[in-house]
């Protein structure tokens, strides 16, 4: 499933620019498809691999695509909580699925798992295409249709379509969406805001919590979080080590756990996803979410090998310890670097920062 995400996250920037966004959650949802029927019917390992590999397939794409459809469509006052909600969906799904995996089987689980996929291929006959995608490709007919279906018959449009009309047009005097752009001087720092943080999905709690505190509140408290959790663990590998208040150090590790799922999960979790969405101009949008999203796929093999390496060398509390300070950056880093969404149109953000229309 990593590999298929991987090739996935490769390709689901440019695949999301081509052929649209409702598009590509067809070829997504064909992937998630193929991938619980070939576990569905498998009788080897072989149709099981192909199964997983499709079902990450369809997830690499999925990172992308969903996260910047929603950003694409919503209104700016309730893009951060939406987009939330929407993200803490996988959350759910995982919960549920550990929940009746404990006492179903693996085929039942697995036509379980299908039936979003078939739901999912109903609502695509009845959601609009991006109306952002359909003014960059100049079907302005088209464009204006989807935004007034989004925001109701009776909504008077004129002034959002004329700002995203404009702003597009600015865009594309400038450049064509290619990935040696990114590396340019206007954009290179752009890319390297948006990967520092990790990706897990988040919860209600962010959801609530977003659209009233903001993006880098909520970064810099959930790196905070991250930071004390991952200390009070190494903490309790080393009271461990060295045999000192051996009846604390169990204790001491639970709460370093909790410490740290709490605020990964409401913030760096899905935040990162949201912001990747939102601060990319829709002329580099594609490159941009397709490198993010690649580094994001790569972490998940490259994280165990280098936890698998730290424990060996430094022990467990040495490695906690690193990772302790890393997110400690991330606080600095969110702090200086990252700019606040909340708020504002995706065509506001950007206008906030000039230096991308030099």
């Amino acid at each position: 499933m990593t590999i298929g995400a991987l090739i996935g996250a490769l390709v689901s920037g440019r695949t999301t620019d081509l052929i649209g966004r409702r598009c590509t959650f067809w070829i997504v949802d064909i992937f998630y498809i193929m991938g619980w029927l070939a576990i569905i019917f498998s009788k080897g390992v072989w149709l099981l691999d192909f199964g997983r590999l499709s079902l990450g397939l369809g997830f690499g794409l999925t990172c992308f695509v969903g996260p910047v459809y929603l950003a694409e469509i919503t209104p700016k006052n309730l893009r951060g909580g939406f987009m939330s909600i929407a993200l803490s969906m996988a959350s759910y799904g995982a919960s549920f699925s550990f929940l009746i995996g404990s006492f179903i089987s693996w085929h039942m689980l697995a036509i379980i798992g299908c039936i979003p996929c078939l739901l999912l291929l109903l609502c695509l006959f009845f959601i609009p295409e991006s109306p952002r995608w359909l003014a960059k490709i100049g079907k302005e007919r088209e464009f204006e249709a989807a935004l007034q279906w989004l925001r109701g018959q009776n909504a008077d449009t004129s002034h959002e379509a004329s700002e995203i009309k404009d702003y597009i047009e600015n865009l594309q005097k400038i450049s064509d969406d290619k990935i040696l752009n990114l590396f340019q001087r206007k954009y290179v720092h752009l890319v390297i805001k948006m990967r520092f943080p990790l990706q897990i999905p988040a919860t209600v709690l962010g959801a609530s919590l977003i659209d009233k505190f903001g993006r880098r509140t909520l970064l810099m408290a959930s790196a905070f979080g991250e930071c004390l959790g991952c200390f009070l663990t190494g903490l309790s590998f080393l009271l461990q080590d060295h045999n000192w208040w051996k009846e604390v150090s169990p204790i001491l590790a639970l709460i370093g756990v909790l410490v740290y799922l709490g605020p990964y999960s409401f913030g760096m979790g899905g935040i990162p996803w949201i912001i990747v969405s939102e601060i990319f101009p829709i002329n580099v949008k594609g490159s941009a979410g397709t490198l993010c999203n690649l580094w994001s796929s790569a972490g998940d093999p490259s994280s165990l090998l280098t936890s698998s390496m730290f424990s060996r060398v430094l022990m467990p509390s040495g490695t906690f310890f690193i990772y302790s300070s890393i997110c400690g950056f991330g606080v600095l880093f969110v702090a200086k670097l990252v700019p606040e969404t909340k708020g504002r149109t995706l065509e506001e953000i950007h206008a906030s920062l000039p230096h991308i229309l030099q």
